[in-house]
């Protein structure tokens, strides 16, 4: 007799914080957002092809425009893949969510490959930190609820732990007790994913991962007390799913992309 198959892994592209502007010539920091965006997506199709899901976990636009997220929609169009999309304190959420209903983006809770996948909005309107309200909180403690049984993985933009690095900590999410106090009535949360900091961490926290990933253009340099950003290539995440609730997770980076980024500036 022979035995049947093991059930595939999801197959997760996370792409964040691309800060594309309406203007093709738009640029942070001395980087074309449009250009390094392509130079990832260009990359991930090389290396890892067709991904089962996009999570795009925020500051999708610079500029908050319509036209920037019809570029970003358009652009990971190439993949023919559902995709979910988060606000980040750059996005105008009321343009983003309309426009990602446009790309079937807008899905908050998603069980694919055997995983529970809800995604939080934490951004709050005028400023940079995050926050968790009242009914996000409690959406989420819904919909881990409904599917007890199944692996979750939990995304939002703003980080809900330290990162080592003083002037990021002070703008991620705020209230973070509770978002943990959900989280741990949950214990088959697997993966806390989130956006927001243009570089790589990997951690974890009572047996759940905890996984950050760079932005498709400039990176924040690591460790620095203040802004500070480091000439890194633009780079996503890969993460593949196991329905058992294993992970195999990698950061790659379009090291091929050339760029001039301004290190001297104190902010963007």
């Amino acid at each position: 007799m022979t035995r049947p198959d093991k059930a595939p892994s999801l197959r997760v592209l996370q792409i964040t914080d691309p800060h594309l502007m309406a203007r093709a010539e738009g640029a942070l920091l001395g980087v074309n957002t449009r250009d390094s965006l392509s130079a990832v997506i260009g990359e991930a199709r090389r290396h890892h092809g067709q991904p089962d899901l996009i999570l795009a976990t925020g500051d999708l636009a610079q500029d908050g425009s319509e036209a920037a997220y019809r570029v970003f929609g358009d652009s990971l169009a190439c993949f023919g893949s559902d995709m979910a999309w988060l606000a980040g304190n750059h996005d105008d959420t009321a343009t983003l969510a309309r426009t990602a209903t446009h790309y079937g983006a807008d899905r908050r809770q998603l069980v694919r490959g055997g995983w529970n996948i809800v995604l939080l909005d934490s951004s709050v309107a005028g400023q940079v930190h995050g926050e968790l309200v009242a009914r996000e909180l409690t959406f989420l403690d819904t919909a881990l609820a409904a599917e007890p049984q199944r692996p979750a993985l939990v995304a939002l933009h703003h980080h809900p732990v330290d990162i080592g690095s003083g002037w990021m900590d002070r703008i991620g999410l705020r209230n973070r007790e509770a978002f943990w106090a959900v989280i741990d009535r949950h214990p088959q949360v697997r993966v806390v994913l989130w956006g927001h900091v243009h570089q790589a961490f990997d951690g974890e926290r009572n047996g759940v991962r905890l996984l950050a990933t760079p932005s498709t253009c400039i990176q924040f340099a690591r460790g620095s007390r203040e802004f500070a950003v480091e000439p890194l290539a633009p780079g996503y995440r890969w993460l593949e799913l196991a329905p058992d609730g294993g992970l195999v997770t990698e950061v790659r980076r379009a090291d091929g992309f050339r760029f001039e980024l301004d290190q001297n500036s104190s902010g963007y």
